[in-house]
């Protein structure tokens, strides 16, 4: 099935939540968030999130630096 992820359409595993996809796919957990279709989705409830099919999602990554 098919999603955008930061304006890339990906290819991805049906029955996916978006906690597996993302620690999948290397991201720091604690230093991102995520918005779905113009909402934020809270951590709490990540590992319940259920990719489907031509979702949208925006992950912004935060990083330090000075």
């Amino acid at each position: 099935m098919k999603i955008k992820i930061n304006s890339n359409i990906i290819d991805i595993d049906e029955n996916l939540s978006l906690k597996k996809w993302l620690e999948t796919n290397g991201y720091n957990l604690d230093r991102i968030a995520i918005e779905c279709d113009g909402e934020i989705i809270s951590k709490s409830v990540w590992n319940e999130f259920i990719l489907r099919e031509n979702l949208s999602l925006e992950i912004v990554e935060f990083v330090g630096g000075g």
